[in-house]
Formats: C-alpha cells, structure tokens, sequence
C-alpha cells in the first residue's frame, strides 16, 4: 500500500456509502476518493456535491466519479452496495440476491488487478465479507468488514452515560454476529483500569449487572429504533467506516471490532464475525483474543454458529 497517496474507491452511493464519504472528507482521511455506483448520474453528482464543499473545509481532496478500472491503485475499496429487501421477502433471499450482486463487484475489483484491502460495510456484514473474501482469493487479512464497530462505540456511549465518564475512557466490547446473536463480554469491560464487574460489587446501592444487561439490549436494539424512526442507519456507520479507514492509513495498530476471518480463536474456524483486531496497514493484522469466560465463549459459539447456518443456506 502506497504512503504517499491514499486512495479510496467506494463501491455504492446509497446513504451508507455518502455517509461516509461526507465524513471522509470532513476529517480529510485520504488524498483521493473515487465514487462508484450502478447509477452513474448518481455518482458523479454526490461527487460534484461534495467537491462543492472542499472550499470550506481542510481537506484538499481529489474527489470524482469512476468505474472499476480506478480499483487499480486503490489503497483500499469500500463496498457499501446491496440491494433492499422487498416487502415479504426472506432475509435468505435477500442474501441470495446480494450474492449476486457481491459477484460483479468483487469480479469486476479483481479483474482491475486490485492489489489492496477490501473493507465491507453491507449487511449482513459478517456472511457480506466471508463472500467477498471467497470471491477474491485474497488474504483474509485484507478482507474485513465493520463487523461490531458501530455496536461498540453504542455501548460505550451508553456506559458514559451510565457512569457519568467520557465514553472514550469505557473500555468494553461488543463481539459476535452483527446482528441478535451479538454479545458483551462483561469480564472485559472496564471503566479506565478498573473492571466494572468490581464497582457492582463495591457500589451496588448505585450500579448493578442488571443495569448492564438492560444497556446491552439497549445497543442490540438500537439499529431497530433508529430504522422505526427515520427508515435506516446511516450517519454512526459511516464514521466507523471512516474510523477504521484511518487506522489502516495511519498504520495505527488501533484495536477495532472488526468483523475478521477466525483461524482456531475462541475456539472456531473459518467464519467471520465480530471481534476486537489490531488494524494497521496491512488490514486486520491480527485477532486479539479476549480471555473469555466459559459462560462468555459459549455465547460466541452460538453467535458463530448463526452465521455458519445463515451461510449454508446462500
């Protein structure tokens, strides 16, 4: 991956994909963003749109329209494309048709000789980028998607609120499927240096695990709330895209919560889900594996084995 040039290509200008581009170009994360989408009318007005707005910014950004051929000397391709389900259809379905449309795709990004990272963003995350990994034959290293990314930053949101301490300073974990089966492994969770499992037990006239349990369905539940009210989500996904983004060009060694190819971790093999990954410029370099309860590694089994059931079926 060149240093010098940071070049992205986002495959789907839907509200996702426009998410976060916009926060791209707000915190000036690349130095090229090219915009690819069936529609191509489409992309080339979001990208006049956006290069309207450059003026106002810090960003001195190269933003345009463009077709696979870009995918070249891309640093990294973002796909935020999908299909919509329709009314009465299956969740099985709707996976089968976002095969199909991962297959052009990921085909036409390899066919470029795309030599990057691939970071996927469509739901469901976790079955979205084992196919894309498949499809490509690259490195499961370089092929991850947001996984619990935005569940994360939820929880630590709503433990902030909680305790009453900057949500930066809550250090907890969301893990799993990006999905019903997501958990939070409360052993891990700490408010600064301090397990949190400790303060329930030295303050319980003030916090308690049941308060814990009633935020973790909070976060479960979120992505619902927020489609009921305004018809999707958007705006939170689209900064973790830009999150993680800026880890892999800053070479950060950031610890993400990433949805990464599991390789004997906790446990299980060849699935994709939603775990805490050191990610730098070569993608997610490596799983970091929690100390997990048993209580706690059998809810990962069974979120794993959601996805496996959900992936046989497609």
């Amino acid at each position: 991956m060149g240093i010098d040039n940071r070049k992205v290509v986002l495959v789907g200008c839907g509200m996702v994909g426009m998410s976060y581009a916009y926060a791209m170009v707000n915190q000036n994360t690349c130095n090229e963003l090219i915009l690819s989408d069936l529609d191509v009318n489409r992309a080339e007005g979001e990208a006049m749109d956006l290069n309207h707005g450059l003026a106002f910014g810090q960003a001195n950004m190269l933003i345009k329209a463009g077709g696979y051929e870009e995918c070249k000397d891309a640093d990294i391709v973002v796909i935020c494309a999908g299909v919509a389900q329709k009314p009465g259809e299956s969740r099985l379905n709707l996976l089968k048709r976002n095969k199909q449309v991962f297959e052009s795709v990921v085909g036409n990004v390899m066919k470029s000789g795309f030599d990057g990272i691939f970071l996927v963003a469509t739901n469901p995350v976790d079955i979205m980028t084992k196919i894309t990994q498949e499809l490509s034959g690259m490195d499961a290293s370089r092929v991850f998607g947001t996984g619990t990314a935005l569940d994360t930053a939820r929880l630590r949101y709503e433990l902030g609120e909680y305790f009453g301490i900057d949500p930066k300073n809550m250090h907890a974990y969301v893990m799993g499927e990006h999905g019903d089966s997501e958990f939070v492994p409360w052993s891990q969770a700490l408010l600064a240096t301090k397990p949190v499992l400790d303060i329930f037990k030295k303050h319980p006239e003030e916090f308690s695990y049941e308060d814990m349990e009633k935020i973790a369905t909070e976060v479960r539940m979120a992505a619902y709330k927020i489609i009921d009210a305004k018809k999707a989500t958007y705006y939170g996904i689209g900064m973790a895209l830009t999150r993680i983004t800026k880890a892999i060009f800053e070479n950060e060694n950031s610890v993400l919560t990433v949805s990464a190819k599991l390789e004997g971790q906790y446990g299980q093999s060849d699935v994709y889900v939603g775990v805490p990954c050191v990610v730098n410029r070569n993608g997610a370099a490596r799983v970091l594996e929690l100390n997990l309860t048993q209580e706690e590694l059998a809810q990962m089994t069974k979120s794993c084995e959601v996805l496996r059931e959900t992936y046989a079926g497609i």
